[in-house]
This record gives C-alpha cells, sequence and structure tokens, in this order.
C-alpha cells in the first residue's frame, strides 16, 4: 500500500510556484486567514518532540466602540502510542505523556482555548465491538485521570480545557457515555457535553458501548468566549449545529475519529458550512494514524474480517463565519494548530448576511411539530389528470 500523503497543502506547495499558490490558497481558504508567528520556543518543541506546530489568525474588522476580542485557539491531533495489546493503564498514560508535551507548546503559544480529539486518551475501539478491555478506559466526568490532567493544564496555562473522554457515569447505573468535559482556565470543572448522535455506519459500531446523549445543545460561558462542543458524528446534522448557535455559542469544536475510506471528501466541508451558515467559528479536531486491534472484526457490511479501523486523517483545522478557514494539520502526523480568532467577527458578518435575521424559525419550528407526528403527511403536490 503507498504512503498516506501529508496533507493538501503540502501537495499543493511542492507543485505550484509561488505567485499561483498564493491565488489557491485565497480562493480555498479565503481572505482572512493569515499565517500567525509563533514564539521559537514552540518550534522547537515541535521538533524535539516530533509533533507539527502550525499558526494562524482569523481577523476582523475593526470597530469604533468595541475593542478587538482576540482569542487563541488550540487544537491537539495525535496518534496512540502504544500498541493496542499493552495493558490500559500504560497505554492511556502514555498518551497523557504525548498530550502533556504538545499542550506545552500550546501553553508557550498563549493558547486561550484547547481542544483535544474525541476519547482522546484511548485507542479509537468501537470497532471491535468487544466490552473487554476498552469499557475500562471509561473514567468520570468530575475526577477522572484525563479529566484531571487537563485541570493541571488549565492552571498551569491559564487556558480553557475541553476534554473529550469516554465518560463512566457511577451516579445512573455506571452507564458509559461519550462525552467532553469542559474545565475553566481555574482548573474547575465546569460541565460536560454528551454526544447527541451516534453512528451506526461500517466500522462506527458505537452504540455497542454507549446511545445518544442527553445534555442537550450547552453552551459554556468561559473568560474566552461562549463554547459548545459537538461530538463526531453531530457534525453530520445540521440541526444539532443549528441548536449550539440558537443557544448563543461564539465558538463551535468538533472532536472526531473518521477515516478517509468514509469521510474525508466531506470532512473540510460540513465545519467550514456550519461556521457560515450559524454564524460562528468551529474548529474540527480529527485524530491521526492506523489503528490495530488483536482480534479480527466485521461490521455486517460484507467486507473481510480485519483487524484495523482504516487511517485517521487528521487535518484539523479552524473554520470563521465569513467562509474563510486554516489550512489543515498533517494527515499522518501528531500535531498542535494555534488559531488567533477575533470574536467580533460573529457579529460583523451577522450584520453582514443578516442570515439569523432573515430565518423563519416559527415556520420551521411549526413544519417540524408536524414532521415528528404519527400522523404527518408530506407537502408533496402532484399533477392531476
Amino acid at each position: 500500500m503507498a504512503a498516506e500523503p501529508e496533507s493538501v497543502e503540502r501537495i499543493l506547495e511542492e507543485h505550484l510556484p509561488a505567485d499561483k499558490l498564493e491565488i489557491v490558497n485565497r480562493i480555498l481558504y479565503g481572505s482572512s486567514s493569515r499565517v500567525l508567528a509563533l514564539p521559537a520556543e514552540c518550534a522547537a518543541l515541535g521538533e524535539k518532540g516530533n509533533f507539527e506546530v502550525k499558526g494562524h489568525q482569523i481577523a476582523a474588522g475593526c470597530e469604533q466602540l468595541r475593542s478587538p476580542r482576540l482569542v487563541r485557539i488550540g487544537l491537539i491531533q495525535n496518534q496512540i502510542v502504544l500498541p493496542t495489546t499493552a495493558p490500559v493503564k500504560e497505554q492511556r498514560d502514555a498518551i497523557h505523556k504525548r498530550i502533556a508535551e504538545i499542550a506545552e507548546a500550546a501553553g508557550k503559544a498563549r493558547v486561550n482555548v484547547l481542544c483535544m480529539q474525541e476519547t482522546f486518551a484511548m485507542p479509537f475501539a468501537f470497532c471491535t465491538r468487544e466490552k473487554t478491555p476498552w469499557s475500562e478506559f471509561a473514567e468520570s466526568a468530575e475526577d477522572g485521570p484525563s479529566v484531571q490532567l487537563c485541570q493541571e493544564f488549565a492552571k498551569r496555562y491559564n487556558m480553557v480545557v475541553i476534554c473529550p473522554i469516554l465518560e463512566r457515569d457511577e451516579v445512573h447505573f455506571g452507564t458509559i457515555h461519550n462525552a467532553a468535559v469542559v474545565i475553566s482556565n481555574t482548573g474547575k470543572v465546569l460541565g460536560k457535553s454528551r454526544k447527541n448522535h451516534i453512528p451506526r455506519v461500517g466500522d462506527f459500531n458505537e452504540s455497542t458501548y454507549y446511545m445518544e446523549g442527553n445534555t442537550g445543545h450547552r453552551v459554556f460561558e468561559t473568560q474566552f468566549g461562549r463554547i459548545a462542543i459537538n461530538i463526531c458524528y453531530g457534525r453530520h446534522h445540521p440541526l444539532n449545529w443549528l441548536l449550539y448557535g440558537l443557544h448563543g455559542a461564539e465558538i463551535v469544536f468538533n472532536p472526531s475519529a473518521t477515516v478517509g475510506a468514509l469521510s474525508e471528501p466531506m470532512w473540510g466541508i460540513e465545519a467550514r458550512n456550519a461556521a457560515i451558515a450559524q454564524t460562528y467559528f468551529t474548529a474540527a479536531i480529527n485524530r491521526v494514524g492506523t489503528e490495530s486491534f488483536p482480534n479480527e472484526f466485521t461490521s455486517g457490511d460484507g467486507k473481510k474480517a480485519h483487524n484495523a479501523f482504516g487511517h485517521f486523517y487528521g487535518s484539523s483545522y479552524v473554520a470563521a463565519p465569513d467562509g474563510s478557514r486554516t489550512p489543515g494539520l498533517s494527515r499522518t502526523r501528531d500535531g498542535l494548530l494555534v488559531t488567533e480568532v477575533d470574536l467580533n467577527l460573529v457579529r460583523q458578518v451577522k450584520d453582514k448576511w443578516c442570515f439569523q435575521m432573515t430565518g423563519r424559525y416559527e415556520m420551521y419550528a411549526e413544519e417540524l411539530a408536524k414532521v415528528v407526528g404519527p400522523d404527518f403527511k408530506p407537502n408533496i403536490i402532484k399533477e392531476t389528470e
């Protein structure tokens, strides 16, 4: 099998002259995204730790009455560190150590809000349908080991940290959920947001472990803006994005785990489209690498039994409400993407495009209420004889 290409951006850089590349980048990414210079020590940490570090900024227009509301978003994508046959605690501890290395670079870059990928402290083992040992990675959303690690980051670097975990809810029968814990820059747990939509496609056999979440569309008020978390498969549901916007989100994070054969053509579109349609910033994070498991598995799709999920293609990026976006991180390497945004852009774009003002929410609500009823009849007009 041919080696995975590092990124679309790298292919363009290698084959286009500088003047043509500038035009292509403007068309692909928009004119608002620019390179952000980061402290030299960030690059040094990346070189030492063998992870990519990229910086970008998305500007807003100057205003007379409001000062810029600059926020630095940090996204971490990573591979697992040890084989999936290693003991659970050793696997988790190795990932924690790796994340701590990258988080240090985020701290040096003065990141304000840091987010990891979906269930970052474990392999994405839900393809196997095996309960053992993968359910042992589940932890408390209040004081689990991954949460405690992220609390340390929050206090040490004065940053809000979004900590996506496999959650064990001991209060409610020990039920497992796919969740993201939000930790204030003070180190306090603000709350959690559970995955609203659970896939049943290909090797994504997640409903063997957890079902749809019950926390709705929470938005967390932080020192660095109002944030929300739309976990992985929820990005395929436009109304899911809509509800976070209606509740006032300014940045919506999409921690994910998705593979190239299934979703890569959609990846650069969905979070970016949501940023435009809902008029907020979006931050899409995907894990990276290929994870193999000791026992072969099938998924009822007629394919032969196999040990690997497929290639997680990384490519994490940030998109803005004006349609611009950053280039993505590598498809093959661990990485940190730092993006400085001006939250004033949210209101500026709302004033320009008026998507919310011209929305017909009362009409949508009335129609949806009919659609979910048992006696619904589609409003289809047919030619009469």
